[in-house]
């Protein structure tokens, strides 16, 4: 498995066959990028250890009495995001009702990790706000959005 990246993600020869466009520009990796990719610095499958959330404002709500589903959490945290960002997307989530996490898949590599695949997914992509509800039953990445 050789390392490439295809329009800037890293991904091996495996993945090749799946283009069904070939207009995209690939370029093998040079072997300082390789080490990049396995440290973990590199926007991909990173190595087990904590992401750094200086960036990311944690609102940590309670509600009385506890929220009934996925729904109820998702309209009170995008609630809190109104308040805190005047334009937002919403970058990922999880429900631990339902052990389910958006995007989905993203914590597949990420089973030996400390930190899982969608904060990982949320900070990488420049997520400012976390909502977390019931302490980890509900949490919530959001991007401010410029329009």
């Amino acid at each position: 498995m050789w390392p490439f990246r295809l329009d800037g993600v890293l991904t091996d020869r495996n993945d090749i066959g799946r283009i069904v466009k070939p207009a995209f520009a690939v370029s093998w990796l040079r072997e300082e990028e390789m080490t990049d990719a396995v440290s973990g610095t590199f926007p991909g499958c990173s190595a087990p250890g904590s992401r750094d959330m200086g960036n990311v404002r944690v609102v940590k709500l309670m509600p009385d009495p506890p929220l009934g589903d996925y729904r109820d959490a998702m309209a009170v945290a995008d609630a809190e995001a109104g308040n805190h960002l005047s334009d937002f997307m919403l970058l990922s989530w999880y429900d631990r009702d339902r052990d389910f996490e958006a995007p989905q898949h993203v914590s597949e590599c990420h089973s030996d990790s400390a930190v899982p695949g969608y904060v990982d997914y949320a900070l990488y992509r420049g997520a400012t706000l976390m909502v977390d509800i019931d302490n980890g039953r509900f949490v919530f990445f959001y991007l401010p959005v410029a329009l």
